[in-house]
């Protein structure tokens, strides 16, 4: 299907979007994503993972820092558009740009909207121990999430699964679903449906800062936020002044009280059942296995980790 089509996206996770529609034969006459982001020390500068795979593909590429403005308006109007598509942009379209494509432009948004609008609806659902959640497919209008939506797709939650696992099997299933959407949109067959935006909520922009673990919560919840917050900002205490990040842990029916370190399998108490740490960083060092870590840490059994 020749048709010209401008694809707006940056992180790892919707790379196979982007793939997919390559691979299909669809016409991407550009690729919009973030601007490369300088090192802490300025050796470097980062391209998006999006940006770094459309130049293997030889595909053009724009990395304004608002596509908002007079010249992209003009550049994507000479591009003579058929459809536009956002998935993990992190911008919000003006009404001005909306209608350039012929056909207008469609967002895949990674929750069963109007359910976690927003910027980390896959972090959010995990977080809060939602068992489902999936793909909308949505048209763009300049509220936050909020176009009337075409297709949905649920898939379940899986058992101590983390937002990166999540977040790949959502692309998957997205760089499946779109291309039968495209089709359809474009031979006038899609019907697209209005929100309730009554039952609106919203996943807000994740801080470093929600990354402290509070042992006075439930085991569960600690378990929601070390997956949600995988691999990124990731989930953390404090012990003598160090930050330890744990990667990956689960639900343990060992009993104590909270923040205390239960036995050498470091299994730490929670204000309701323990959790069982499988993974840690320590601050500035190596990711480790949890039978190495406690070969050379101080954290023995019976530690107090909230008062340490």
């Amino acid at each position: 299907m020749n048709k010209s089509i401008v694809f707006c996206g940056s992180p790892e996770m919707v790379v196979q979007v982007l793939k997919s529609l390559y691979q299909n034969g669809y016409q991407i006459d550009c690729v919009y994503t973030q601007p490369p982001i300088a090192s802490h020390r300025g050796q470097n500068v980062n391209k998006s993972p999006v940006h770094l795979f459309s130049e293997t593909l030889n595909l053009p590429v724009r990395t304004p820092a608002s596509l908002n403005n007079e010249e992209e308006k003009k550049f994507l109007k000479n591009l003579n558009l058929d459809l536009g598509i956002t998935v993990g942009y992190g911008q919000i379209l003006k009404k001005n740009f909306l209608t350039i494509p012929k056909y207008g432009w469609i967002n895949i948004h990674y929750s069963l909207l109007p359910k976690f609008r927003g910027a980390s609806p896959i972090q959010r659902a995990i977080m809060e121990g939602e068992t489902s959640t999936g793909i909308s497919i949505m048209q763009m209008k300049e509220e936050l999430d909020s176009g009337p939506i075409c297709n949905q797709y649920p898939i379940s939650i899986l058992d101590n699964e983390n937002s990166e696992d999540l977040a790949s099997r959502l692309s998957a299933l997205a760089s499946e679903k779109i291309l039968e959407n495209i089709d359809d949109i474009i031979e006038g067959k899609a019907v697209f449906k209005e929100q309730d935006h009554n039952k609106a909520t919203y996943a807000k922009k994740i801080d470093k800062a929600e990354g402290k673990i509070f042992w006075n919560e439930s085991a569960k919840k600690i378990i929601g936020k070390i997956n949600g917050l995988y691999p990124f900002p990731g989930a953390f205490f404090l012990f003598k002044g160090e930050r330890y990040k744990i990667l990956k842990a689960e639900l343990s029916n060992t009993t104590g009280d909270p923040g205390v370190i239960l036995n050498e399998n470091f299994e730490i108490g929670c204000a309701e059942n323990s959790i069982k740490v499988l993974e840690i960083q320590r601050q500035g060092k190596k990711v480790q296995k949890i039978a190495e870590f406690m070969l050379g840490t101080q954290m023995k059994k019976g530690i107090i980790l909230k008062d340490a």
